[in-house]
């Protein structure tokens, strides 16, 4: 509307020059501070790899205080008893219509009014070191004045205090926490600049009454939200709705009655005390979406002063409000037609009165705003790192830090888990990295009355049953999370984290890998793959296999990627297709077999070993025309299949692998697998029945498996699904391979009885010369309820980096894990790892540290198992050599050692920085301790003179 009236000339000038005046100061720049945090703190899984690791492992100080909190109204109930006057709150809730859900009360809430035993019991349970809460105004000074002191809610506080020192726990406590008397309400409220000398006289009581023992004051909780959400919104009590005028002038009055007790401590207290006094204020991290436009740093600084810099830049800097909220409200007001601003000032008296009352700076967190609400925990570091730059680099409590969970998620909310753990970690991130100052940290101890949400969420590390009249309370798992980081005073390394430095037994073999359709132009007979990149609507026009990397025209170039790796060993898969058009023998095409054997010919040249993948998921069309692997007539085809191969490529190829990842039943018909099995069975006593004496190859399957933890740990529920995962992943195909039958878990939970006859069984027990398995991540495991049946979900940790696939996040620990289970359930057959590898997706970044941190993480695990726990390792797989189709994504995620670029017609080839980074674990055969001193294996030096040395000797050679 305003730019339509510039338009036509219908506002007068000189409202136009204030809108410009306007436009100024959205554009002028902020803080260097703000642009220096943006700029330096990145985000993204890759630029955090670039500094260190995501997760940050640490400890807080000794004498860091770790807490729980909770505040009067919410938990104490008792609102009319033992001379308790009412508070805005009282007055509020049981107003017909306040529409708080379910008619939501604090009358009794968690009723620990008459249960200080209980919260003291959890409190000691808990092990922390402080608690947090806050006295009830009313309860105390029931009409809010001294002279109607209430000795019964002195008793009740005293006892507490007392309690808590006897459990060697600090009280902090909070003074004012939203709960205005009543009375006061009624004679105007905080709008009534006759507030601070009540407030203060208040203030004296509680310091003269209480502060032989307590020695942390807050004299009030987030006085923004009492006056915004109080007096401008109306949202809360005293639900007033001036938003204009009202939220300033509270405000206002707000900072001169903390200031105002602040000198009274100071002056009474401090010196025969020795306490601290400051304020609790709420702070969301305000993020701007794009942090190279200047108009949305400005805002998002311009946030920050409005909602933390209104009250603490008063407070910690200079007394007076921040220059950019002075000049947005003075600008608002002109265009309002106002004589002068609606914000107030403050005389240069009442400014050297407000600076400096504050001994710490105590903040409440819970999110970031990023143009839309989202809950990231990134912003907690960001602003911990923002106050210290803007307020001098105060000693930071955080008082309040928690988030909300349905009440029906009453013991198993795992969110809550996921929020301390990231939460707490950037905090420590800030603390140890950045050197900020964060002295303590505290959460919700139990459930309670949430203020305009009632009862239906939860907050607290306890639940409460609201609905029995004892209101017990009962740990959830968030509890004995919190407990654990508490004890561990943070996130201590782990074993799991920790490197071991070792090399792996010789005849170790190091390779990588690409597959047939992935890579390779297809220019003879149709996959299923082809048909359906061709089919409309199922890839992007741009996805297809046509081209792919154009490996079949580009062998050389290939071969010498793998030589600049420093590999000795490929992996690479037949198309079927391409060497038998219609699935049969009735046709070879000896164009598909003489380039198999250029391949396998240049392999050996090379002196890198072929692994050769009989089927990687490229059936072809003609056998999916007559049912595929639903049709049992498949076995015999793959069966002519694999012998044909074995003949023809056999006397060169010592690694077969009959199935690429047969993948899981549960997405495909049961009778496809029970085929493939049958199948896979069927190749391996070809080759054991013709082939093996005079060539002596091995020959396995290769199967697809995360790893499963359970997503509680205190849950047997959990514990028995992460088996189930891991028992129809890995076990659906292994176990009958190498042991002869489905598992009995298998049978029982799906089967009922085995599909395979004796006969059967017979033939396919023990079809594997060694296990092939392909491994990218974990996940945790919990179970779900189908009525009459039970299935397994997975979730993941928020902690773990996430990579360019929305599936896979990093997981090292779970490759070891699965490594030690296949020993253990397979009798430690030999291993060889076929795939392994991460993702990235977006602009193209040769840089690729978050590959390089992958393969360390991953390899190094493999060492472990290995070396300590005795696992028959044999060979390792890099997935994959280049930037490939990656099947139903197309190109858009990258698993590439070597990037190829498919807009340049000769699909050039470049290193990424971890192509180097792997080559020195291959070149040192593992991990060379640096106590030792450098090892030439891991020098780049040694790849530039091995590159230079082979150029000359291929330069002789031509």
């Amino acid at each position: 509307m305003l730019l339509w009236s510039l338009a036509f000339g219908l506002l007068p000038l000189s409202t136009i020059g204030i809108y410009l005046k306007l436009c100024k100061t959205r554009v002028d720049g902020p803080k260097i501070s703000l642009l220096k945090l943006l700029r330096t703190m990145p985000t993204s899984a890759s630029a955090n790899l670039e500094t260190g690791q995501m997760y940050h492992y640490g400890n807080f100080s000794e004498d860091f205080l770790w807490g729980v909190s909770s505040s009067a109204y919410q938990i104490e109930g008792g609102w009319n008893v033992d001379g308790k006057g009412p508070s805005v709150w009282d007055t509020f809730t049981q107003r017909p219509g306040s529409g708080i859900p379910e008619d939501g009360v604090g009358n009794i809430a968690c009723d620990s009014y008459n249960r200080l035993d209980e919260d003291l019991y959890m409190l000691r349970a808990m092990n922390v070191k402080s608690y947090r809460f806050s006295l009830s105004w009313s309860r105390i000074f029931p009409n809010g004045r001294r002279a109607s002191l209430n000795q019964k809610g002195v008793d009740y506080y005293n006892r507490l205090i007392n309690g808590l020192l006897a459990l060697k726990i600090t009280p902090m406590v909070t003074i004012y926490h939203w709960d205005l008397p009543q009375a006061l309400q009624d004679e105007g409220g905080w709008e009534k600049a006759e507030m601070i000398d009540i407030f203060n006289d208040y203030c004296d009581f509680c310091f003269a009454t209480f502060g032989d023992r307590v020695k942390f004051w807050m004299t009030m909780n987030d006085p923004q939200g009492i006056a915004w959400l109080g007096y401008g919104t109306g949202k809360i009590p005293p639900n007033i709705k001036k938003p204009g005028t009202a939220p300033y002038q509270v405000a206002h009055n707000l900072i001169k009655a903390h200031a105002t007790a602040y000198h009274t401590y100071d002056d009474k207290y401090r010196s025969s005390q020795k306490g601290v006094v400051s304020i609790a204020l709420n702070a969301e991290w305000v993020e701007p979406k794009d942090i190279t436009v200047p108009r949305e740093i400005t805002a998002a600084d311009r946030a920050m002063q409005f909602q933390v810099g209104w009250f603490a830049h008063p407070i910690f800097k200079n007394g007076d409000y921040p220059e950019a909220m002075k000049a947005q409200v003075l600008v608002k007001s002109e265009l309002q037609g106002l004589s002068e601003s609606r914000l107030p000032s403050f005389t240069e008296e009442e400014k050297n009165l407000i600076k400096g009352t504050a001994d710490m700076f105590c903040v409440n967190h819970y999110t970031t705003r990023i143009v839309t609400h989202i809950t990231v925990s990134f912003g907690i570091r960001r602003l911990l790192n923002w106050i210290k730059e803007e307020y001098g680099d105060p000693d930071i409590y955080v008082t309040e830090n928690s988030v909300s969970t349905p009440r029906d998620w009453a013991w198993d909310e795992i969110d809550r888990v996921f929020f301390h753990k990231t939460y707490i970690d950037e905090a420590l991130k800030a603390y140890e990295l950045d050197g900020v100052k964060v002295k303590g940290y505290a959460t919700y101890l139990m459930d309670s009355f949430q203020f305009l949400y009632g009862y239906i969420f939860g907050f607290g590390l306890h639940h409460v049953d609201f609905n029995n009249p004892n209101r017990p309370r009962s740990p959830k798992f968030s509890a004995h999370a919190y407990y654990n980081i508490v004890k561990n005073n943070g996130f201590p390394r782990t074993e799991d984290e920790t490197m071991l430095y070792g090399q792996f037994k010789e005849g170790m073999f190091w390779s990588s890998a690409t597959a047939s359709y992935q890579v390779n132009i297809n220019v003879y007979c149709l996959s299923i793959w082809d048909k359906f990149t061709h089919t409309p609507g199922k890839i992007s026009q741009h996805d297809t296999g046509d081209f792919a990397c154009n490996s079949y025209n580009k062998l050389d170039d290939d071969i010498a990627a793998l030589k600049k790796l420093q590999v000795s060993h490929y992996r690479f898969s037949i198309s079927w297709p391409r060497v038998m058009p219609d699935g049969t023998t009735k046709y070879i095409n000896q164009a598909g077999l003489d380039y198999y054997n250029k391949v396998v010919d240049a392999l050996i040249a090379a002196n890198i070993q072929p692994q050769v993948t009989l089927y990687h998921w490229d059936l072809p069309q003609a056998l999916q025309d007559v049912g595929g692997w639903e049709n049992e007539t498949i076995i015999e085809r793959f069966k002519d299949y694999a012998d044909v191969m074995f003949k023809n490529l056999g006397p060169k190829v010592k690694l077969w692998i009959t199935f690429n990842e047969p993948d899981r039943p549960d997405t495909l018909p049961y009778i496809v697998s029970h085929n493939i099995i049958k199948s896979h069975a069927e190749a391996w006593h070809v080759y054991n029945d013709k082939y093996r004496a005079s060539q002596n190859g091995k020959v396995a399957i290769t199967v697809n498996s995360d790893w499963a933890e359970p997503r509680n740990p205190y849950k047997q529920e959990d514990y028995e699904a992460a088996r189930s995962v891991v028992e129809f992943y890995l076990g659906w195909y292994v176990h009958p391979i190498f042991n002869g039958d489905y598992s009995p878990h298998v049978k029982r939970s799906v089967l009922e009885q085995s599909l395979f006859t004796p006969e059967e069984i017979k033939r396919i027990n023990g079809t594997y010369d060694y296990f092939g398995l392909n491994h990218y991540c974990s996940v945790l495991a919990f179970p779900v309820d189908f009525g009459t049946t039970q299935h397994y979900e997975a979730d993941s940790d928020r902690t773990w980096i996430e990579s360019g696939s929305s599936w896979l996040k990093m997981t090292p620990f779970g490759l070891r894990r699965l490594l030690r289970f296949i020993k253990e359930e397979y009798r430690n057959p030999p291993i060889v790892i076929t795939e392994n590898g991460v993702s990235e997706n977006g602009p193209v970044d040769l840089n690729d540290v978050h590959r390089k941190y992958y393969y360390e993480q991953y390899i190094n695990q493999v060492l472990k198992a290995y070396l300590i726990d005795g696992v028959n390792i044999i060979g390792y797989t890099a997935w994959s050599l280049l930037d490939n189709l990656e099947w139903a994504v197309g190109y858009t995620e990258r698993f590439g050692l070597f990037y190829v670029n498919r807009s340049d017609p000769d699909f050039t080839r470049t290193p990424k920085a971890s192509v180097s980074y792997y080559s020195s674990i291959i070149r040192c055969n593992g991990f060379p301790n640096p106590a030792d001193g450098p090892h030439e294996c891991w020098n780049p030096n040694l790849v530039v003179k091995l590159c230079v040395s082979f150029f000359h000797s291929n330069k002789r050679a031509h």
